[in-house]
């Protein structure tokens, strides 16, 4: 569903700026594809979960940052791509994403925690991590950065000749759109019209900053237009929609449509990182429409629509918690980096990022 942008800002209204797909929309969209990525949503907050908590209890060094609210939106993009065939670049909210994608429990709690069995062999805390050999490159803090890091790693398939069928994606906030790097890098894919699909999880805020203090059109998605990108909104609470809008977005890139930019409206339902109170948050938007909970959104529409049972939910609540402190425990029992032994060399010169 195709959707143009509408005058006005989120603070206009207390309810939502996008209508929820039709019935029928919802009846055409793949059983399979919703549970998988539910289960990836359900996972990411369990794991996160016990993440804030090792937090909080001094266990992690660095900050630790929460997708909750954002799980819907992250879950179908990871869904929608294929592994092995794909490139993702995830950000710090897109735990949820990284499941769906197929990263194990164990690289992320390995890095939390600093192993040296990591993906980044305990070099690196919290969120930088990946696989580049395997399409998930290393995140980077800079906002905007990753869409340029995902667009040359299409050129140079181009250039190889290995480009056929494959998407890139990338995920940001609403902050990182006011970057010279996100206007640089549309540019750049646009003119090139690489098949890399860019959603901006618009949460609000920028750390603390409102939308109102940030840009001054009505949605972000109206920059689409202007770079030659094809344009997406969507609410990003609801799971139905995320999957219907995002898996076209990924299938317009994939068939040759160039460039896709998908805005997803949703509110975090945490601080910007642990360290964060989020006490600037007014009440009305936690109360309003896009506060509420994506998890519970899509277990209600997922139960109603005969698509998951109630325990086949528990079920699974209980399996991730077993697994999500397994991977824990192992993580916790590795060694750290032994600085006087370690070499300290580019790891992309002297261990294959797919180990």
């Amino acid at each position: 569903m195709r959707l143009q942008a509408r005058p006005g800002s989120f603070y206009d209204s207390p309810v939502p700026n996008l209508d929820p797909p039709p019935s029928s929309e919802k009846s055409t969209l793949n059983r399979d594809f919703l549970r998988s990525a539910y289960q990836s949503m359900l996972l990411a907050r369990i794991l996160e979960n016990k993440l804030s908590s090792l937090y909080k209890a001094g266990k992690i060094v660095g900050g630790v940052y929460l997708g909750r609210g954002q799980e819907a939106v992250s879950a179908a993009l990871g869904t929608a791509l294929i592994r092995g065939t794909d490139v993702f670049a995830a950000l710090i909210r897109d735990q949820a994403g990284r499941t769906a994608f197929g990263e194990s429990l164990l690289d992320c709690t390995r890095t939390y925690l600093g192993s040296v069995l990591g993906p980044m062999r305990g070099r690196d805390g919290n969120v930088h991590r990946g696989r580049p050999r395997e399409g998930m490159p290393v995140m980077i803090s800079h906002l905007g950065s990753q869409i340029a890091v995902v667009a040359g790693m299409l050129f140079a398939r181009r250039l190889n000749g290995r480009a056929q069928g494959v998407v890139g994606a990338t995920s940001l906030g609403d902050g990182a759109t006011s970057t010279g790097a996100f206007h640089e890098a549309l540019n750049l894919i646009a003119v090139e019209k690489l098949p890399l699909v860019i959603v901006v999880a618009n949460n609000q805020f920028a750390y603390s900053t409102p939308n109102a203090r940030q840009f001054a059109c009505g949605d972000l998605v109206e920059r689409a237009c202007g770079y030659g990108l094809g344009g997406w909104s969507v609410d990003g609470t609801d799971l139905y929609a995320c999957a219907s809008v995002i898996r076209e977005a990924v299938r317009h890139a994939r068939s040759g449509g160039g460039p896709q930019l998908v805005v997803a409206q949703l509110l975090r339902l945490a601080g910007h990182g642990e360290h964060d109170d989020a006490f600037y948050v007014p009440e009305t938007l936690r109360q309003g429409h896009y506060g509420r909970d994506c998890l519970e959104v899509a277990s209600s529409q997922l139960i109603a629509d005969g698509f998951v049972t109630p325990d086949e939910i528990l079920a699974w609540q209980d399996q991730y918690a077993a697994d999500v402190q397994r991977a824990v425990a192992q993580a916790q029992q590795e060694a750290a980096p032994d600085p006087y032994r370690e070499d300290w060399s580019a790891l992309s010169t002297k261990f294959p990022f797919s180990q």
